[in-house]
């Protein structure tokens, strides 16, 4: 990686116009101009891909396959350049975007599995519960990974229909690295229907339980949430798709995601349903390079999956609303998946949860209202309970901490990884407008920067802790147990 690539190059790289990188915020290549006349209770679609890196769709730059129906979502809307999940692994990024919080404070910062006894709260609320009583149609298709057993189930959570896997599909017998996990369960409703299913069909099987549930709520408001199994190794892919990249098994699998996002909006459209609809389409963290031939690409972000450098967390996402959000339109300010839940809460009329949660309203990026900011004065990168970094505005300070890395060295072929090194970064500030790579620490030049970025991140500590400093938060709340 060039030391010298700026989010600018990226961005003219991935065809980004002049135009629309002279504008501040968010906005610019807009070709149709959203309608000011409000939508009672639109439909909400979140497509939510797992280990899916920043430049895995076409728009952002994937190389040996094409993804064209996210890539016209996202000349039909707007794309996010600068947005994050709220963790860099499967279940603390999960957390946060179904609750709208960071996941230190609702108790799951680390991954779950098979003998975990913890999940998602009672007392927390998901975007299923905020939209329920609104008379909102819900539904989970695909990975859940907030607990397996039933008192954490998606169907106690808020959503009336449920088909998928509890966890990461990799956690099964049939493991590269590890044989101590037992049989996979594939999940209808609270019942296992079948263990180790055949996941070449999985991206299938969801998609059209999507359309079924689509189809049967179309004259009501409805709320689907699609978390692809894929791409996350092990990588499976159906006949339709088998060998038809020039990336191998990885670009086929891109390309049935992309498929399946075809044939949820080509069903939208069907129905007449489109302009009452917000779909969102986004990853729950970077690529997971060790694996290599099967692992994503961050293209000029540093790192990946399991680290807070912005490979880890920064998402290639874009949101189509026809009508509402204009047409061909990019944003460069930061945001974050905690910022779904408010959001949709304010385009929906739904109640907020009545304790603290973390993310914004950001409707006035997505719309693209001129001028728009984020309305976060900073965005704080956790590993686990350790705070490791703190962005704001252009600037981001990591805080001394240890990181796996490749160290250069080419990941993993066949599905099987190599093994990470141990790196480490001192305090560090990057400025990510000029270096989106964080390569050149610019810390002794700007103390100031530096000075308010700590402060930030003290005041973060005393919310939600930090065990790199032994800080107890004073507001984070315990997960459900059994």
């Amino acid at each position: 990686m060039s030391g010298q690539f700026s989010r600018r190059d990226f961005l003219k790289t991935v065809g980004v116009t002049t135009a629309a990188l002279a504008m501040p915020g968010c906005g610019g290549a807009s070709r149709v101009v959203s309608s000011t006349k409000p939508v009672d209770k639109p439909n909400v679609v979140i497509i939510f891909c797992d280990d899916a890196g920043y430049a895995d769709v076409g728009v952002f730059g994937a190389k040996g396959y094409k993804t064209p129906n996210l890539d016209k979502m996202a000349a039909e809307g707007v794309r996010f350049t600068d947005f994050y999940a709220a963790a860099a692994s499967c279940t603390p990024s999960r957390a946060a975007l179904m609750t709208g919080c960071y996941p230190q404070r609702v108790g799951l910062p680390h991954v779950i599995g098979p003998s975990s006894k913890i999940g998602i709260s009672d007392g927390e609320t998901t975007i299923a519960e905020i939209l329920k009583p609104l008379g909102y149609a819900t539904a989970c298709y695909g990975k859940w990974h907030l607990g397996h057993q039933p008192k954490f189930l998606p169907t106690r959570h808020g959503f009336d229909d449920y088909f998928g896997l509890p966890y990461s599909n990799d956690m099964w017998p049939r493991h590269p690295t590890s044989r101590r996990y037992p049989d996979l369960p594939l999940i209808e409703g609270e019942r296992t229907i079948e263990y180790n299913p055949d996941q070449t069909q999985l991206t299938t099987w969801y998609t059209e339980r999507a359309v079924g549930f689509i189809e049967k709520n179309k004259d009501r408001p409805f709320f689907l949430y699609l978390p692809h199994s894929m791409p996350h190794v092990p990588l499976f892919v159906s006949d339709k798709f088998k060998g038809k990249s020039k990336r191998g098994l990885y670009g086929d699998v891109l390309m049935e995601i992309d498929w399946s996002a075809g044939q949820i909006l080509s069903t939208l459209k069907k129905l007449g349903i489109d302009e009452k609809t917000l779909v969102i389409f986004c990853s729950d963290n970077g690529p997971w390079l060790s694996y290599g031939d099967h692992a994503g690409s961050a293209g000029p972000l540093r790192e990946g999956k399991g680290t807070t450098f912005d490979g880890g967390q920064r998402e290639p996402t874009i949101m189509r609303w026809p009508g509402q959000i204009p047409a061909g339109t990019i944003c460069s300010e930061p945001a974050s998946t905690i910022d779904v839940l408010p959001t949709i809460a304010k385009l929906t009329g739904a109640k907020l949860p009545g304790h603290t949660i973390d993310g914004k309203d950001i409707w006035p990026l997505i719309s693209g209202k001129p001028g728009a900011k984020s309305p976060h004065e900073a965005f704080f990168y956790y590993r686990g309970w350790a705070l490791e970094a703190v962005r704001s505005g252009k600037w981001k300070l990591h805080l001394p901490h240890g990181y796996r890395t490749l160290a250069g060295r080419k990941g993993g072929t066949g599905g099987r990884p190599v093994k990470y090194e141990q790196g480490n970064i001192k305090q560090e500030l990057f400025d990510l407008e000029k270096d989106i790579g964080e390569q050149h620490d610019v810390s002794a030049r700007h103390p100031d920067v530096v000075e308010r970025l700590l402060a930030l991140a003290q005041k973060m500590r005393r919310d939600i802790g930090d065990s790199a400093t032994k800080t107890t938060g004073q507001n984070r709340r315990e997960p459900g147990r059994i």
